[in-house]
């Protein structure tokens, strides 16, 4: 079958002819059906080297999945082969405490999880591929219906760490507040999605690309502003003068994390979920009095059942641009150059063939 390959650290991803991977006990394998590329990739290819992650490459690209069930492992039960699922991204050990409290992507036992931090296209073989195996049911998802595996491969990162990161702040996301996101991306589109559909607040969207503010607009933003001198005085007057009461960063930049600092309010939440590289320099003058600062990963199982429900019911829709398998490398090369709106979703297969 053929793979999109991240062969070694700081080089491009190569579509390989690899073997047809076999279920063992307890595995599930799926017929990909759709494939998100996220950003994070790009920081894979570019950024790390070894020493940095305790796994690394060679892998199969695609954290982002969703399919049908293939063929089943001996001893797995609740699955039929052709059942449309979503895969959860993060495999912790699956016995430690977080992860019987569904924390898989906080594993507190790393010596025991098959790519600790990390799993299918992270350190293990993942969805930019024909097939891939699931080393567990527990990571399977069925889809409600008429959500077909293209549409809900996105939602498995690109909305589940903004909902994650949404939930975390809901009690300060009431009526009268104001949410602003910064960077309106893959994740940032479905992040104002999230909070529309979720939360009462008021939601600013941040990004210097008109296309980017469109989308925003398209996606529920009540206003949508470039970046500048005068983005705090912008924002502070949507929020009676006051500021951000949530704010999340989706790109994570020294110019961003700044731009969150200054425009939240006193008691504020301000969520990194971007891992553009920069710092917020802290101190007592930094932020805003009780002012909490955080950095969020992924999201659980249970969160991503709730995603999904959301969009089977017309409330969450990542944009998407679909790539055929031969073209997930050019996917990436887009994604490289900021030409991507929404997300670029890679479809091995339209349907299901036993």
């Amino acid at each position: 079958m053929k793979a999109l390959r991240l062969e070694s650290w700081h080089s491009e991803p190569r579509l390989r002819d690899v073997p047809l991977p076999e279920p063992g006990p307890g595995q599930v394998r799926v017929q990909l059906g759709g494939a998100g590329a996220c950003h994070s990739d790009l920081h894979l290819m570019d950024e790390f080297s070894d020493g940095v992650l305790p796994w690394g490459p060679p892998f199969t690209l695609g954290h982002e999945n969703a399919g049908w069930v293939h063929r089943l492992g001996e001893g797995v039960v609740g699955l039929e082969p052709g059942q449309p699922v979503a895969v959860v991204g993060a495999w912790g050990c699956g016995s430690c405490r977080r992860c019987l409290a569904g924390l898989e992507t906080y594993c507190d036992r790393p010596d025991l999880a098959p790519a600790p931090g990390g799993g299918g296209g992270l350190g293990l073989d993942g969805g930019m591929a024909e097939y891939m195996v699931v080393p567990s049911a527990r990571h399977l998802v069925p889809l409600p219906e008429g959500l077909h595996p293209a549409d809900a491969a996105p939602l498995t990162d690109a909305a589940l760490t903004p909902y994650h990161a949404v939930r975390r702040s809901r009690e300060k996301l009431v009526p009268g507040s104001v949410a602003v996101v910064i960077g309106i991306g893959g994740l940032g589109h479905l992040a104002v999605q999230v909070l529309r559909a979720t939360s009462a607040a008021y939601v600013v969207a941040v990004d210097p690309r008109a296309s980017a503010r469109e989308l925003a607009t398209r996606s529920g933003a009540d206003l949508a502003l470039p970046p500048g001198e005068d983005l705090v005085a912008q924002v502070r007057a949507a929020g009676h003068g006051l500021g951000a009461d949530v704010v999340l960063d989706m790109v994570g930049s020294d110019d961003t994390l700044a731009t969150s600092a200054a425009v939240a309010r006193q008691l504020a939440d301000i969520t990194v979920v971007g891992i553009g590289g920069g710092s917020l320099p802290f101190s007592f003058f930094g932020v805003p009095y009780e002012a909490s600062v955080q950095t969020t990963y992924w999201g659980n199982r249970s969160e991503l059942v709730e995603v999904l429900d959301l969009a089977s019911r017309g409330l969450l829709h990542a944009e998407t641009t679909r790539f055929s398998l031969d073209d997930a490398a050019h996917a990436y090369e887009l994604l490289r150059r900021g030409e991507v709106d929404g997300r670029a979703v890679v479809v091995a297969h339209e349907s299901w063939t036993p």
